[in-house]
């Protein structure tokens, strides 16, 4: 594979940059966070305007067929700027899997909206890998009767719905995606170590019809999801570190500690340069596996996107210390803004899996899993 963008995703970063950079200042995402709930609506109208949103998704689903190498470009630009913006959970965790595997009436009656920015449905995918769906529910008929808690959903305060997989009374998984205003469905917003606007659900007998189900093998649907959810994760953590590492480098380079900056201490250096290996670990495994989706070897995948999600979580919340550290007193300051590319760091860290979770999923598939550079 090549790691270099090709021109077309070098448009896309382009423009991505562009957008986040002109509407996530500083200024404004601290403004999001404090009066708007932690929800950029009109950067998220922007993204939509510009055609980011449905950069992933297939033609046949109003999408520019860019697969999982578009949207982490998107998300890489994204992190960069700590946008409050659902791109990963509503692209890879509903958009995605609406448009793979949802029937026609399903995928007219929400992908249009995701792309255009009208509708907001968020993935409810998270937990540790091989962890069941945390829901339950009961078949009656054709429609399922859905009990249980999540604890935390990204994005979820203001979201129309949510895509979750549930496990039903037959020991079956369905996927399904359940209206923020059934009957039965409470959204209680809660407080996240990155400030985002998250939320806890609560179903109680919430009634999902048989049109609202994907059809096929649940089980099979939601792996397909958190696949390319954990890969989404890890680019969005990817811009995150890139950001946090140029800060540092330019706040090092200009605080003068002894009369000379305090970038020219052999220890600073060296733990810049290991922060530096860590980010470069995070690209190169991420775009590896996006390319392995892309190209549609799910089975090379399923490794490298659990390798791709070890990185973001161990040398991400590695490259966050550093850059915490190296700023010295004012890293500390919570109004400072490398602080805030810390917390987004740690959250991105855990959200699907730690490191050490990752590392046990990767050690359950190794022995099936296809060598590097194995043919084929």
């Amino acid at each position: 594979m090549e790691f270099e963008l090709d021109d077309d995703l070098i448009a896309v970063e382009d423009l991505a940059s562009q957008v986040f950079g002109a509407l996530a200042t500083v200024e404004r995402v601290v403004e999001v966070e404090r009066t708007e709930g932690g929800f950029d609506a009109t950067l998220w109208k922007a993204l939509a305007d510009s055609g980011l949103l449905g950069l992933a998704l297939p033609e046949s689903a109003g999408g520019a067929d860019m697969g999982m190498l578009g949207l982490t470009t998107i998300l890489q630009q994204q992190g960069r700027r700590v946008a409050p913006v659902p791109v990963w959970s509503v692209v890879a965790g509903a958009a995605l899997p609406l448009a793979r595997f949802g029937t026609p009436e399903q995928v007219e009656r929400y992908v249009p909206g995701i792309v255009d920015g009208s509708i907001v449905l968020t993935g409810a995918f998270d937990g540790n890998p091989g962890e069941s769906a945390a829901l339950t529910a009961i078949r009656k008929g054709d429609d399922l009767v859905i009990s249980g808690e999540i604890p935390s959903v990204p994005w979820a305060p203001g979201a129309a719905g949510v895509v979750v997989p549930v496990r039903c009374d037959d020991e079956s998984v369905a996927v399904v995606v359940a209206s923020a205003v059934a009957p039965g469905l409470t959204v209680t917003p809660v407080s996240v170590t990155g400030q985002t606007a998250d939320a806890a659900l609560r179903f109680d007998d919430v009634v999902v019809a048989a049109a609202d189900v994907l059809p096929g093998d649940g089980t099979q649907i939601a792996e397909w999801t958190r696949r390319r959810i954990r890969l989404a994760i890890a680019a969005l953590q990817l811009g995150v570190c890139e950001e946090s590492l140029r800060m540092t480098a330019a706040y090092t380079s200009e605080r003068m500690q002894f009369g000379r900056p305090l970038s020219t201490n052999q220890a600073v250096a060296v733990r810049a340069a290991d922060a530096y290996i860590d980010t470069e670990a995070i690209r190169l495994t991420m775009r590896r596996a996006a390319w392995l989706i892309d190209t549609g070897r799910e089975e090379e995948a399923d490794a490298a996107v659990l390798v791709a999600k070890w990185w973001a979580a161990r040398g991400g919340i590695r490259v966050g210390l550093t850059a915490q550290h190296l700023h010295g007193g004012i890293g500390a300051d919570i109004d400072y803004p490398i602080h805030r590319y810390f917390l987004w760091g740690r959250q991105l860290a855990f959200t699907l899996g730690g490191a050490d979770a990752s590392a046990a999923a990767l050690g359950d598939i190794l022995d099936r899993a296809p060598s590097i550079g194995a043919a084929g």
